[in-house]
């Protein structure tokens, strides 16, 4: 009996579109440029992104290696606009620990 051979589509290019999805772009702030002489720099995420699928993109996207990811979530905050009250989304940030010698560029 002949077995029949399966073709696998061609998915990096729908990984790519993830991974720009999961992991924004690198926050630039008085704050996160001091983190950045200690080898931290701070992204914005995703809310479903877990540590390890972002340590795995920062890997695969800046060439580097990350140590360690902390996250945290960034509530949701109460605002007075046009005579109404609203509120802003709230995100989640990943604070990405490099290796001594590893740097990322600020501007992207």
């Amino acid at each position: 009996m002949a077995t029949k051979k399966t073709t696998t589509k061609e998915i990096k290019p729908v990984a790519e579109k993830v991974a720009k999805s999961l992991i924004g772009k690198i926050l630039v702030t008085e704050k996160t440029t001091a983190m950045a002489d200690k080898n931290q720099y701070t992204f914005d995420v995703a809310k479903n992104a877990t540590k390890n699928e972002i340590k795995k993109l920062i890997e695969k996207m800046y060439k580097v290696k990350p140590i360690s990811v902390n996250t945290l979530r960034v509530k949701p905050k109460a605002v007075f606009m046009k005579g109404h009250m609203g509120t802003l989304k709230g995100t989640k940030k990943a604070v990405v620990t490099l290796k001594k010698g590893d740097s990322l560029p600020l501007s992207q």
